[in-house]
């Protein structure tokens, strides 16, 4: 890292600071040559490795698109897709990895997409588990309702 005011090369760290999301490291640096301070910002990148083998930078936004498609209709408001995406770049994130599989993606955004909106889920899970028939759809409630029932259960 190089000082911004007299350009030398060592500087020591003060104090680091992680942002709220986990997207990034606030740092406050003192200069060993100048004695000046400064701060820095480190943003952390997470890529997502498409199935053609090429990768791009995580998109909280390009992930929120597509369930946006799904709640199309549905009591579901910007402000909930923005919690839910944040949920899930911090759930990416927290597996320690840089490189996510964008099928990985897709899984992560399944569990809170359903504890947001069933109907939004299982459109969702229909388009991106392939789901080809009724019989599908009729299996993933079936397991909707037994887990529900059991959540009852637990809790009653």
């Amino acid at each position: 890292m190089h000082c911004p005011h007299c350009r030398h090369t060592d500087t020591r760290v003060l104090d680091s600071r992680v942002s709220d999301d986990g997207g990034q490291i606030r740092r406050r640096r003192a200069c060993v040559e100048c004695g000046k301070r400064f701060s820095t910002v480190e943003l952390m990148q997470l890529l997502v490795v498409k199935r053609s083998g090429a990768s791009e930078p995580f998109n909280r936004e390009k992930a929120i698109h597509g369930v946006r498609k799904a709640c199309k209709g549905r009591p579901v408001t910007e402000d909930q897709l923005a919690r839910l995406g944040q949920e899930v770049e911090i759930a990416l994130r927290a597996t320690g990895c840089a490189e996510i599989p964008a099928h990985e993606v897709g899984l992560t955004i399944l569990a809170p997409l359903r504890e947001l909106d069933e109907v939004a889920y299982l459109r969702f899970a229909s388009v991106y588990r392939a789901f080809e028939s009724a019989a599908d759809f009729e299996t993933e409630i079936a397991v909707m309702r037994a887990e529900r029932d059991a959540a009852a259960v637990a809790s009653g």
